[in-house]
């Protein structure tokens, strides 16, 4: 996963920004939200982290549309002196709530799974039933992660074409808000795929620290872990354990699931609201280059 990347490149969009009314307090709330954005863990895999940057990209989102309907403003770019640099920022802006629609819907389907898979494990004790169960969302969620790595590789076009601009405007905005939009959705996807840091041994070690006697429990060592990497753990464990699975094993094994489908259900708000928030500012703008 590259977040890193679209990192590096925002470092080159950090200048002074420009704009027809540089002094109106919507300018510099754009500033001071992009400010904190930069100053976040946008390479984290934390789900607190991940959540309270889709908020901030929402409240983002919300100024970048009063700044685009400010008078002067909509003259800027209805002048047309620009139009070759929004027509990219339009042609990213779409490509963005594509993605932002695809990892929404991947994890609509995500906690279907993770339901289903609950719905089972509380059904059922005997081991060949549960691995059964376990295969069947294993298969499934490769499957949306194939789905997510399709986005990610969408996302590294779009990096390596967000180039420094020469001037200092609108654009520039736009521009900066797009590259640290891919960087915290690199963010979302690398926690979801939990594939940051998580090598094979460093999984298997997860497993043999969630596995005591007959029963699976989340181990000290394993709290930090994301609730991506909790259950995948003890879903391993689960498929490869050997004896009888009983009542006081599955409701332990509960926990976890239930903590990844509210996180799941997290993350599908941020992404609906910020959605509607990306639509609404694209609208904004297509509305004022059709005038």
């Amino acid at each position: 996963m590259a977040s890193s990347s679209s990192i590096k490149n925002f470092s080159h969009h950090t200048r002074s920004i420009s704009l027809p009314s540089r002094s109106h307090p919507l300018t510099l709330q754009v500033e001071e939200q992009l400010l904190r954005l930069r100053s976040s863990e946008l390479a984290t895999t934390s789900s607190s982290s991940i959540c309270h940057n889709l908020s901030c990209l929402q409240d983002l989102y919300k100024s970048v549309d009063d700044l685009i309907q400010l008078p002067l403003t909509q003259q800027y770019l209805s002048s047309g002196t620009q139009e070759k640099q929004v027509d990219h920022v339009l042609d990213g802006s779409l490509k963005l709530l594509d993605i932002c629609g695809t990892s929404r819907d991947t994890l609509s389907q995500m906690k279907q799974s993770v339901q289903d898979l609950q719905s089972s494990l509380r059904r059922r004790g005997v081991v060949s039933d549960v691995a059964n169960e376990v295969c069947v969302y294993m298969t499934s969620r490769k499957k949306e992660n194939k789905v997510i790595q399709k986005c990610v590789a969408d996302m590294k076009k779009m990096d390596s074409k967000l180039v420094p601009l020469n001037n200092e405007n609108i654009i520039t905005i736009l521009n900066e808000v797009q590259t640290i939009t891919l960087a915290v959705f690199e963010s979302l996807l690398s926690s979801v795929t939990n594939s940051k840091a998580r090598s094979k041994q460093s999984n298997w070690h997860l497993v043999s620290k969630l596995k005591r006697t007959k029963n699976v429990v989340c181990s000290e060592e394993c709290q930090d872990a994301s609730e991506f990497a909790k259950a995948d753990a003890i879903l391993k464990t689960l498929k490869n354990q050997k004896s009888s699975c009983d009542i006081a094993d599955l409701q332990k094994v509960q926990k976890p699931f239930e903590a990844l489908e509210m996180r799941i259900h997290g993350f599908e708000e941020e992404l609906e609201c910020l959605f509607r928030c990306m639509i609404k500012a694209r609208v904004s703008l297509l509305n004022i280059l059709n005038q």
